[in-house]
């Protein structure tokens, strides 16, 4: 009973306050560029989001936080700016990096985001940290060491501050872990992630740190760059009054074990979420096709709700995850 009621209210109330997702696009960059603060203008705006960076023109040298849309993920070293996903999620162009260097590389909130909890954003590796984890260089490890049994981790710990004050809670997400007694387990991350962060609660600004267990004398030795893309934050309050068709969305299978398809006859853009029982948003992703396939995978077994949105009508269904 409890279920069906969530279900309810996502269907018919969740939509009084919006939820705006900054993507990164609007810089239309030339391909294969980076735009690391070399304009001296101390960080970036997207949206309702401000990006911190400071430039060290003796040295050619950033911090804080880049806008690019590279694509190389061959190249090691700390000149390529890539994700390991050769694109910003779901395939877009455009998306951030960061390196926690010398500067600040906090996210600031702004306007109507400011103030209220952060959804969530997605999160993967740097081509620079990806390789050097995997084959080692000339100042950090190979993950796993020589027998693969290093018990080696790679850390993005980020907290919420409101007001000047932090928040209690913190959201570990690891980009490498090799931590698993079967060394099957391990892995360093390659893809996109969802990082959920509604357990911070309100906030005007987001803090970012990363640790690792390479270290040596002068601190970390695994390269401190990771790359965000679809920060999903607060927005503006809708007006308009979107209409539930319940035969736009068709789902199969339903129950399922690991993969469900979805299929639809919208004439407009549309966005899938997928909710737990409690409301709690696990998974966005945009619907570029009629009928395309979300990975369940990675969720435990248990009902969850698959919404199907526009800008003029919405569809949710249940799914069983066995």
């Amino acid at each position: 009973m409890k279920f069906h009621f969530t279900l309810l209210f996502l269907a018919c109330t969740m939509f009084l306050s919006a939820q705006s997702v900054v993507d990164f696009e609007e810089f239309n960059l030339p391909s294969e560029t980076i735009l690391n603060g070399e304009d001296q203008s101390g960080g970036f705006t997207s949206g309702e989001i401000f990006l911190p960076n400071i430039y060290d023109a003796q040295f050619d040298a950033w911090a804080g936080w880049a806008i690019t849309n590279t694509t190389d993920v061959t190249t090691p070293g700390f000149t390529n700016n890539s994700a390991i996903t050769g694109s910003g999620y779901n395939g877009s162009s455009h998306y951030t990096i960061s390196f926690d260097g010398y500067a600040n590389n906090n996210m600031i909130l702004s306007g109507e985001a400011a103030g209220h909890p952060v959804s969530g954003m997605y999160v993967t590796n740097s081509t620079h940290a990806y390789l050097s984890m995997l084959d080692g260089d000339a100042f950090a490890k190979k993950f796993g060491g020589v027998t693969g049994n290093d018990p080696d981790f790679f850390l993005l710990t980020i907290k919420a501050f409101y007001n000047g004050t932090e928040s209690a809670d913190s959201v570990n997400f690891y980009l490498a872990d090799f931590r698993f007694a079967d060394n099957n387990e391990d892995y360093i991350v390659d893809e996109w992630i969802w990082v959920d962060l509604t357990s911070l609660g309100a906030a005007d600004s987001l803090s970012f740190v990363l640790t690792s267990s390479d270290v040596g004398q002068f601190g970390m030795n695994t390269p401190a760059y990771f790359c965000v893309d679809d920060v999903t934050v607060h927005g503006q309050m809708v007006s308009t009054t979107l209409i539930n068709d319940p035969d736009l969305l068709r789902i199969y299978p339903n129950p399922t074990a690991d993969f469900i398809q979805l299929s639809h006859a919208a004439d407009e853009p549309m966005d899938c979420f997928v909710y737990n029982a409690s409301g709690r948003l696990l998974h966005r992703q945009k619907l570029n096709q009629h009928s395309e396939q979300i990975s369940l995978q990675h969720l435990p077994s248990g009902n969850y709700i698959v919404r199907l949105q526009g800008e003029q009508t919405y569809s949710a269904k249940v799914v069983v995850k066995q």
